[in-house]
């Protein structure tokens, strides 16, 4: 099984955007990508924007060779915005997160106009929520809905499992570090080998989570380490956003190698330069002044 992150925090932008290719599918999970509108008091860097440019384009190119496309929930550093050329994802098959249930009302709103994009390009959508399917020897599994991060307030999204040859995958999409018990049974029902894990939300430590969700987070993703014995344990996303992420999850990092597991970050899963650019936004504007006349329009790059 061929595993490729496209985009992701640790790579430059927020995203979760990966490609699988079994060799009976190839199948392309969250084909969007974002940046944050606001870091530090500062608005996306040049070298942010140019960057979520490149990681769109190659999310284009892969996805419009890919036989089906998976949305796990609709916030825009996971699909394509309204305004964005989508005919990438003309004619494919798509299967989406229930727009209509266990969806929070900025999600429903996001989904619909997301719906229409696919409908315009002609693709065929299902729904994916606790359903599977199978190609070849390709087993891919979706679980029921399941919280985003410690609160409901941001929505549900769907984990997706694929398996084939005795190789298992897991992407949870945003369960920001697995805070809740709810993410984590269907981690630990299909056993993966390979896990493509959204990390507890540090960078928010102290306002929208909390010691105690971190305690928890990490808690849980021992349980997971225990049980599943994976390989590989991808933590990206929310954690990438906070510069001193080892630290804060050191105890589990330890926990996991006495198992034979493999902690690291979608960047050195695949085999490029780690290059948190959102983390290091103050640092890029100390070493690549901007011109007076930079005025990003920070709002276009929010996400949630």
């Amino acid at each position: 099984m061929l595993v490729r992150l496209l985009a992701a925090d640790s790579l430059g932008t927020r995203s979760m955007c990966t490609f699988v290719d079994t060799g009976d599918v190839s199948v392309v999970i969250d084909p969007g990508a974002a940046l944050g509108p606001w870091r530090y008091g500062l608005k996306p860097h040049p070298k942010e924007v140019k960057r979520l440019e490149e990681h769109k384009a190659e999310i284009a190119s892969l996805t419009s060779k890919a036989d089906l496309v998976i949305v796990t929930h609709y916030h825009y550093d996971h699909i394509p915005r309204p305004y964005e050329d989508v005919s990438w994802l003309k004619g494919k098959m798509v299967i989406i997160k229930d727009p209509e249930n266990n969806i929070n009302f900025s999600q429903r709103s996001r989904a619909r106009l997301f719906l229409e994009q696919l409908r315009k390009v002609g693709c065929k959508v299902s729904i994916a929520d606790g359903g599977d399917i199978r190609i070849g020897t390709t087993s891919i599994k979706f679980s029921k809905a399941v919280q985003h991060g410690n609160s409901p307030k941001l929505g549900y999204v769907v984990e997706v499992c694929i398996s084939t040859s005795g190789e298992c995958l897991v992407h949870t999409s945003d369960v920001e570090g697995l805070v809740e018990d709810q993410q984590l049974s269907f981690i630990i029902d299909n056993k993966p080998d390979t896990i493509i894990c959204d990390g507890p939300m540090t960078y928010m430590l102290g306002s929208r989570f909390t010691e105690n969700d971190l305690e928890k987070s990490i808690s849980n993703l021992m349980k997971v380490v225990a049980s599943c014995r994976p390989a590989v344990l991808v933590l990206d996303h929310h954690l990438i956003r906070d510069i001193s992420w080892r630290d804060r999850i050191n105890k589990l990092m330890v926990y996991a190698e006495s198992f034979g597991t493999r902690v690291c970050t979608a960047a050195t899963l695949s085999g490029l330069s780690y290059e948190p650019l959102e983390a290091m936004r103050r640092k890029l504007y100390e070493s690549f002044p901007v011109d007076e006349g930079w005025n990003v329009k920070a709002n276009e790059y929010e996400d949630v």
